[in-house]
């Protein structure tokens, strides 16, 4: 580690702004052990960061410096001279302590940092695999369907009367479910072909027919201290696209114990050293688990505050020990909790309401931090802690593409997954979503 004594010690965070500022209990933690925080963000973040980071009230004045760096989301290691750049200018000004990706966007250049400053980090290996599709079928082939790499030039090369239909295309560096979606035949593919940027690798590759679910590893100097699974809901139930709606923590199916055992040999294979693992799969008809993809960064969407919530605990605070190198711990869940996120027509959004004692609908806007969601004690009843809307009143909501065009969520909890699903289908029933419906 390169500390200079005579230097204030930095952490380093790294990801899309907005991200960050949902995963505020980092920033806390960072700042009551008196570090200075330093932020890697895209450029394109800029001007809500800034505005952001000018309201007092805010969690974001916390971090003591912010980098804008340049690069696309759909581009391969676009971001990664910025990113160095950066860290050259801030080793003349800090003793760099740490660092971690919270978000995808930059997780190879946060790998390359931590590598090059000797910080702990997943490793080179596991945080560029990690960020590319295609190189995790590439070294993971054992674990993943049968897949195809199309090179840019390779497009108008396929022999499509080779493939077994139907399959999954996607793009190789993307993120949030973003281009991932089925096709049954050469004709649908070659029309979805044309959506593509001409610069992106995809992947053409088998449909994997079974139930989806998540891992979560805590890893520490290469040894997995915590792992868990999450049962997953997806819009491909009733369409060709592939956006999340449901996750439940921790999952409860048989197939648990053979999905923990291939998520620790995936972990072996890409030498991952510290931090936390996200990865998804889907158990096959043939009782075997396929990897979907894996990434080295913090899970999305609410699994976070899931796990506060079925463990008693915040991850943040023990992904934060492992990234400066102190003994972590993590307790084994005691509730189960869940968060839905529910469907709407296309339109205009005009409100919603929730009918229950003590919950408040939030509105959380771009870069706002996420309201703190508490635990509660084991032996409590069944109980719903909180209703996210993600779009603002009049903007328009389209169909659910990605996972970016969800607008409400709920979060809940129960002491097993029957009074979980009760709970669930009596707050839908409280839950109204205003729309004005659009006719294109």
């Amino acid at each position: 580690m390169n500390v200079k004594k005579d230097l204030p010690r930095a952490f380093v965070l790294t990801g899309a702004f907005w991200v960050i500022c949902r995963n505020s209990l980092y920033l806390r933690e960072l700042a009551n052990r008196d570090i200075t925080i330093l932020v890697i963000t895209p450029e394109s973040y800029r001007k809500d960061a800034e505005a952001s980071r000018e309201d007092k009230q805010s969690v974001t004045t916390l971090i003591t410096d912010v980098a804008y760096v340049q690069g696309a989301l759909d581009k391969e290691a676009s971001f990664n001279s910025s990113v160095v750049a950066t860290l050259q200018q801030w080793q003349q000004q800090y003793s760099i302590i740490g660092a971690f990706a919270i978000g995808e966007t930059l997780v190879e250049p946060s790998g390359i940092i931590s590598d090059a400053l000797g910080l702990r980090s997943p490793g080179l290996r596991a945080t560029r695999v990690c960020r590319s599709k295609y190189l995790q079928r590439f070294y993971l082939s054992s674990f993943s369907p049968l897949s195809k790499i199309i090179a840019p030039e390779m497009r108008e090369k396929i022999d499509w009367q080779t493939l077994n239909w139907p399959l999954i295309m996607k793009p190789a560096t993307r993120h949030s479910s973003s281009g991932v979606i089925s096709v049954d035949n050469e004709q649908q593919a070659r029309a979805a072909l044309v959506d593509y940027p001409a610069y992106e690798t995809l992947l053409l590759e088998q449909r994997v027919e079974g139930q989806e679910y998540s891992i979560e590893s805590l890893v520490q100097d290469g040894e997995i201290i915590f792992s868990s699974v999450t049962h997953k809901m997806t819009t491909d139930q009733h369409s060709n696209t592939f956006v999340e709606l449901a996750h439940t923590v921790p999952g409860s199916a048989p197939e648990n114990v053979l999905l923990l055992e291939a998520a620790q040999k995936v972990l072996r294979a890409l030498a991952f050293s510290d931090g936390i693992a996200h990865s998804e799969w889907r158990f096959g008809r043939d009782n075997k688990p396929y990897l979907m993809e894996i990434a080295a960064r913090t899970p999305g969407d609410g699994i976070l505050p899931l796990y506060r919530l079925a463990c008693g605990e915040p991850l943040e605070s023990v992904i934060i020990k492992i990234m400066l190198g102190e003994k972590a711990s993590y307790p084994a869940p005691c509730r189960v909790a869940r968060q839905v996120y529910l469907e709407h027509t296309p339109g205009v959004l005009k409100n919603v309401e929730v009918k229950w004692p003590g919950i408040q609908v939030s509105w959380i806007a771009d870069n706002q931090t996420w309201p703190e969601i508490l635990p509660g004690q084991p032996q409590d009843g069944p109980e719903l802690r909180a209703v996210f809307v993600h779009k603002k009143r009049g903007e328009r909501l389209t169909s659910l593409l990605s996972s970016d065009d969800r607008a409400v969520t709920f979060f809940i909890d129960a002491n097993c997954e029957d009074e979980l699903d009760r709970l669930e289908e009596e707050v839908r029933s409280a839950i109204t979503i205003d729309i004005e419906v659009y006719h294109d």
